[in-house]
């Protein structure tokens, strides 16, 4: 299928690895010119150089922290103009027990989570209003919508954003900019992998065996975590051209394990 955008120019915030990886690979494979950023310079260069081997787009890198004014100077000075943004970032750690979160990890996480994304679309919308085509994914959790302990940090800021998201896309749906949220649950990515291959060598076991232990112990019904290459084929599909009457939605993707109506 054929998602009518290529030739389009993208910013993928915290794409170097895991479901930013997957969702910059996703649109590569359609043509998109990409404009990739990350905290790590190294691993970043590594994907943006397997990406061009791969698809033959244009793929700029720009190392920096999306979370500072200056990060996102750096970002959108690479690509003033984009049609297509997609915004994710690495977790925050895990709050096993909520009276343990300090008012500096709430700042930390905000600013990563929430303030930067929303200073991301407030600066990028008005031109994509005006080229009358714009697509903008961001990339939460599904703790935004299914609220646990474990990630408080997580959950309640994407649920902002979710919220600050939904509002603004009733306003510029008119103009054929798309605004969409996809909550992920458990994948696999680089830092699951580590996480787990971690657990394995402790427990003498495999890292599959120890992910089935986590699916069955949290009741994912798929028994799996997802790949962040089938992930970002939904990205992908989110910032097509036939997404222009998607919107304000936020598309859980998780093995089943939100267990609710809608």
């Amino acid at each position: 299928m054929d998602l009518g955008i290529k030739g389009k120019k993208a910013i993928i915030n915290g794409g170097s690895a895991g479901m930013g990886k997957g969702s910059a690979i996703a649109l590569a494979r359609e043509g998109v010119d990409l404009v990739i950023s990350s905290r790590g310079e190294e691993r970043l260069e590594n994907t943006c150089e397997e990406i061009r081997k791969e698809t033959g787009v244009n793929v700029v890198a720009v190392a920096t922290d999306h979370s500072t004014d200056e990060g996102r100077e750096k970002i959108i000075k690479a690509c003033p103009n984009p049609d297509i943004l997609v915004g994710t970032s690495s977790p925050p750690m895990h709050t096993p027990d909520y009276e343990s979160i300090s008012p500096d990890d709430w700042r930390e996480t905000l600013e990563v989570s929430l303030l930067s994304p929303v200073s991301f679309m407030k600066e990028l919308i008005p031109g994509m209003v005006k080229r009358k085509w714009g697509r903008i994914v961001n990339i939460g959790t599904g703790a935004a919508k299914t609220p646990a302990e474990v990630r408080i940090l997580s959950g309640g800021p994407r649920a902002a954003l979710v919220n600050y998201s939904v509002a603004v896309s009733k306003k510029v749906a008119r103009h054929n900019v798309a605004i969409n949220n996809i909550l992920p649950g458990m994948h696999h990515t680089a830092a699951t992998g580590e996480r787990y291959l971690k657990l394995a060598e402790e427990n003498g076991t495999t890292y599959d065996e120890e992910i089935f232990e986590f699916a069955k112990k949290w009741r994912i019904p798929a028994r799996k975590f997802g790949t962040s290459q089938d992930f970002g084929d939904f990205v992908a599909m989110f910032c097509s051209e036939q997404a222009t009457y998607i919107i304000g939605q936020s598309l859980v993707i998780d093995g089943g394990i939100d267990n609710t109506t809608f």
